[in-house]
């Protein structure tokens, strides 16, 4: 999760990944990240890795500013992954240059999600089946799901 200085207010970065069969997180709006790979010494540079790769900012040269609770997906159709999110705090939003595998991506000011209203119930279908839940309503979608369940606990420590 990376959260820029500038413009004023502060923003986020958001993606939509990429449409592809197989991939149950198709379309969905999500933070840059991915598994992690051999040739990466610990999560941390995994979560730099995958930034740079998806969205063109070396994270590098950015302050870590935390790491968050892990979270672990809860989806029927996938053994239960762990997913150890960082917040990484650069002073200004770069230029996103997405990869194959992001649709598209943003960055949003955080006001744009703190305000009345945007954090709603929202019905998705998934597997097949009509799930009920909370999101977030933004222009770019809904965001939902393990996205909303880690971006929430921040909002909530950023207020």
């Amino acid at each position: 999760m990376v959260l820029a200085a500038n413009p004023t207010p502060e923003s986020i970065l958001l993606i939509r990944r990429a449409e592809r069969d197989g991939d149950i997180w198709s379309g969905h709006l999500a933070f840059p990240g991915g598994r992690s790979g051999s040739g990466d010494p610990d999560l941390l540079a995994t979560a730099r890795r995958e930034t740079l790769e998806e969205v063109g900012i070396d994270l590098n040269p950015a302050q870590a500013i935390g790491q968050l609770d892990d979270f672990t997906t809860r989806s029927p159709a996938l053994p239960p992954l762990v997913v150890r999110p960082f917040v990484f705090a650069l002073p200004e939003a770069l230029p996103l240059q997405p990869n194959r595998e992001v649709a598209a991506a943003w960055w949003i000011p955080l006001e744009v999600l703190l305000r009345p209203g945007v954090f709603a119930p929202t019905e998705y279908g998934r597997y097949g089946t009509l799930v009920r839940g909370m999101g977030y309503h933004l222009e770019v979608g809904v965001l939902w799901g393990l996205t909303e369940r880690i971006l929430t606990p921040l909002l909530a420590f950023i207020r």
